[in-house]
């Protein structure tokens, strides 16, 4: 097959095509990263499109010049693509607290990865409609994903009180009055004296505001300051 390009000299024509579809396809979802202030954006997700392209590109190029002289798998190197594209997605992922951002965009490092292994083998059918699906899931999905993180929200409280008995009980019955889930608790010393800073991590459920459980904990007697984000 390689022969039969480069005698009609079409092969250089067929490389060219593959790497700009596999520029088009990596743009389009890092478009979508760079428009929402992703670590990893448009450029990025280019060259790892383009670069699991060449790689493709490159690993038929060694089965045909090769082949019947060794046994090759020109499966390889994709392989190591995908495996290897981890390193680059932990990059992006960042840890906030409880809180864990960069994920989709890391899944979607991989998932361009595997556009582009697509698009440079040639399986442009595969490598197109993969694209539309992975943009599909970042843009018109992105409101039902929201919808479920709500739910799983996680709150944070910082509540200053007097430093006495049972305190921490009374705070955790009036989270439990409203089914309020404590997922941390911790101590902050500010050096107030007689006074300490607890910081609670909560989840608080969708039919419960905010407003009002801050009310009740300012109610508590010895509570000095309540405050919520």
């Amino acid at each position: 097959m390689m022969r039969f390009f480069l005698e009609n000299g079409s092969f250089y024509l067929i490389v060219v095509i593959r790497l700009l579809l596999a520029c088009v396809l990596g743009g389009v979802i890092g478009y979508e990263r760079e428009s929402t202030n992703r670590p990893a954006g448009f450029r990025t997700h280019i060259l790892v499109c383009v670069g699991s392209a060449l790689v493709m590109i490159t690993s038929q190029y060694i089965f045909e010049r090769y082949k019947g002289v060794a046994n090759i798998d020109p499966a390889r190197l994709g392989a190591q693509v995908i495996s290897g594209i981890g390193f680059l997605g932990a990059g992006t992922i960042i840890r906030e607290g409880a809180n864990v951002r960069g994920l989709t965009t890391a899944a979607s490092l991989w998932a361009v990865s595997c556009v582009g292994i697509a698009a440079g083998i040639g399986f442009y059918e595969g490598a197109i409609i993969s694209t539309v699906i992975i943009y599909i899931t970042l843009i018109l999905l992105k409101r039902t994903e929201k919808h479920i993180t709500k739910k799983r929200k996680l709150s944070v409280f910082y509540i200053q009180t007097e430093d006495m008995p049972g305190q921490i009980g009374t705070i955790g019955g009036i989270f439990g009055k409203y089914n309020v889930t404590i997922r941390n608790i911790e101590f902050i010393n500010d050096d107030i004296g007689k006074e300490v800073l607890i910081k609670f991590l909560v989840r608080i459920p969708m039919d419960v505001s905010k407003e009002k459980i801050m009310d009740e904990l300012q109610g508590i007697y010895g509570v000095k300051k309540v405050t919520g984000q």
